[in-house]
């Protein structure tokens, strides 16, 4: 008798620990269901150089998978940070960055507690970004650039609340930019450079009020500057070059608090130089190539300060302004290819252009080019 309530009690005891060591390992390994959304976002892919997918084995996703990392706590996997170009050991023992193709697997969507998304600079993976991804609630950094990626921005991208960092620069991405993007109330980092976007700007763009860095350069985005974009006072980079933008500069730009950077070259713009950008916080102001007509405002002054500006290639007309010799500095400046006439101002930091500054305008004179 004795002997049998011992072997009971042991098997009781070993039937325990079973239990509490399997759940330990469950809780300490991410769920099944994330290991097979990986898997399947996997297999959608082809990375042939680098093998970063050979660590991509085991029950636990949370260990040692190249680019994955999970919640520490509940052990869902949080973050997906795959860089084509990286000094990772494993690109530097390759000696080149890397290559992949294939495309997204809507498969990603099934990750419902990702924080952030980074495939980035692969070159080859093509394909749509996957309409589900604005199914995600937690995502903050979706990073997609340098691929091939086409297709539009999901239709409801204004879902993501938490969204700070939307980049999908580099693609070849097509259709308008989204009404509801303006809805991104957490967005900080737009860049969309490069792709074949079209269509206006939103005129309710204004509402991104955390926004501080705007690249929109080198698409197909067409229509005026809307005004409600000095709205955004958090705003220090605005980049709408090469694009085909027409209409006036908002004056509004140059009262903005923080902006710094304003590159508007390459485009259709006309009308006056507003002459709030010559006495503002911008200190690096791109407006060549556009069609910008009038005199250069005379309202320079110790605000004034600029390591660019470049106002070539456009139809401006009258005098250098003498109040250009008030300004605080200015490092690099180029008037060439407009219809300016008169003395160049004498002023200290004007020394170290050259005449390429100042060509082919109507009638300017005076060092460095010939004299008066």
């Amino acid at each position: 008798m004795g002997s049998n309530t011992s072997y009971s009690t042991t098997l009781l005891i070993t039937v325990v620990l079973v239990l509490v060591i399997g759940t330990a390992v469950s809780v300490n390994a991410c769920p099944p269901s994330d290991r097979a959304a990986l898997l399947a976002f996997k297999a959608a892919l082809h990375e042939p150089y680098l093998g970063i997918f050979k660590s991509w084995t085991g029950n636990d996703c949370c260990n040692k998978w190249y680019g994955v990392s999970c919640d520490p706590v509940t052990k869902r996997v949080a973050d997906i940070n795959l860089r084509g170009e990286s000094e990772d050991p494993i690109f530097q023992r390759a000696h080149r960055t890397g290559y992949m193709n294939g495309s997204i697997s809507p498969a990603i969507c099934n990750l419902k507690r990702l924080s952030s998304v980074i495939i980035a600079d692969w070159k080859g993976i093509s394909g749509r970004i996957p309409k589900c991804i604005t199914s995600l609630p937690f995502l903050r950094i979706l990073d997609l650039i340098g691929n091939r990626i086409s297709g539009e921005i999901p239709f409801d991208i204004g879902k993501l609340k938490r969204l700070s960092v939307l980049n999908v620069a580099d693609n070849r991405i097509t259709g308008r930019m989204p009404r509801s993007i303006a809805n991104l109330q957490s967005l900080m980092h737009l860049d969309l450079r490069n792709n074949l976007i079209s269509g206006t700007i939103p005129i309710n763009f204004g509402k991104l009020r955390m926004l501080s860095r705007a690249l929109l350069s080198g698409n197909r985005i067409y229509g005026q500057i809307p005004y409600t974009i000095s709205y955004i006072y958090r705003l220090s980079d605005l980049d709408l070059s090469l694009n085909r933008i027409s209409g006036p500069i908002p004056e509004s730009l140059g009262k903005m608090a923080v902006l710094a950077t304003l590159n508007l070259d390459g485009n259709r713009i006309s009308g006056k130089l507003p002459a709030t950008l010559m006495n503002s916080s911008i200190s690096i102001l791109n407006l060549s190539r556009n069609a910008i007509e009038g005199n250069i405002p005379d309202v320079f002054g110790p605000r004034s300060y600029f390591m660019m500006m470049d106002l070539s290639h456009n139809n401006l007309k009258g005098p250098i302004p003498k109040s250009i010799a008030s300004a605080s500095y200015i490092g690099h400046l180029d008037l060439s290819y407009n219809h300016l006439c008169g003395a160049i101002p004498a002023v200290s930091w004007f020394e170290h252009l050259e005449a390429s500054s100042f060509v082919n305008n109507d009638c300017l004179c005076g060092k460095p080019l010939k004299s008066c």
